[in-house]
């Protein structure tokens, strides 16, 4: 067999598998649209730090973490706790005073939430569905919150003894070496799609955090340069590039 025969045989081989690859998705996305399955929900088959959870990525309702209790009545997954007190330990140490404003929240929390900041703008005279769309700008849709995940934590200053400034910017500068990533940062929005959020801390472990920080990424941003999906079909679509 000449090289011209080789080479065309290789190139049929190529755009049939593309064929295949192109019919299989749409028979995919085509059933997801007969069953009327608008959600698409979060990945949890990996690395359980790096699941992402957003506004078009729903928390698994068979989800489950073990909680363990702060000392001020707030809960977080436990795998983060010794992360998370060391980093208390050495940012305390620094002259700061800081506290989990809050941690885990449950769905019907997080939808208290929602439900109060449409009131708020309902009292200034929006519709309710203007209001809604409001709300959804600063609050995330139930199911969609990382608070549900027990991985994330508000942190605050304790503003009779230091600024909130100096918290954030000690934060700001030091959590990776712990863990955690400043989920929200202002610069990152357009990905995000949430609003500068100082205060929001997400653990990713060390290894993540460190060239998330090193690289100025966010998750979405670092998820998809270094976690590309792992099925068959992006195998055989890499495969025929």
């Amino acid at each position: 067999m000449n090289r011209k025969s080789v080479l065309k045989k290789y190139n049929n081989k190529k755009i049939l598998l593309k064929i295949v690859f192109l019919a299989a998705m749409i028979i995919l996305g085509f059933s997801r649209f007969i069953l009327h399955d608008q959600k698409q929900y979060a990945d949890t088959s990996g690395d359980w730090r790096l699941i992402l959870v957003d506004k078009n990525h729903y928390i698994p309702k068979d989800y489950r973490m073990n909680l363990i209790r702060l000392s001020n009545g707030k809960q977080v997954d436990s795998r983060i706790y010794p992360s998370l007190q060391k980093m208390f330990n050495d940012a305390r140490a620094s002259g700061l005073a800081l506290f989990v404003r809050e941690g885990y929240r449950t769905s019907q929390d997080q939808q208290q939430i929602m439900n109060e900041r449409i009131r708020e703008y309902e009292n200034q005279g929006n519709s309710k569905r203007r209001a809604t769309k409001m709300a959804e700008k600063y609050v995330a849709i139930p199911g969609t919150s990382e608070h549900q995940l027990g991985l994330s934590i508000d942190i605050n200053a304790d503003q009779t003894k230091c600024s909130s400034e100096k918290v954030y910017s000690w934060l700001d500068n030091n959590a990776y070496k712990y863990g955690f990533i400043k989920r929200y940062p202002s610069n990152k929005s357009y990905i995000t799609g949430i609003h500068n959020e100082p205060w929001h801390y997400r653990y990713v472990g060390k290894e993540a955090a460190a060239t998330i920080k090193k690289q100025n990424l966010c998750l979405e941003e670092y998820l998809k340069k270094y976690k590309q999906p792992d099925c068959l079909f992006y195998k055989i679509w890499r495969y025929t590039l």
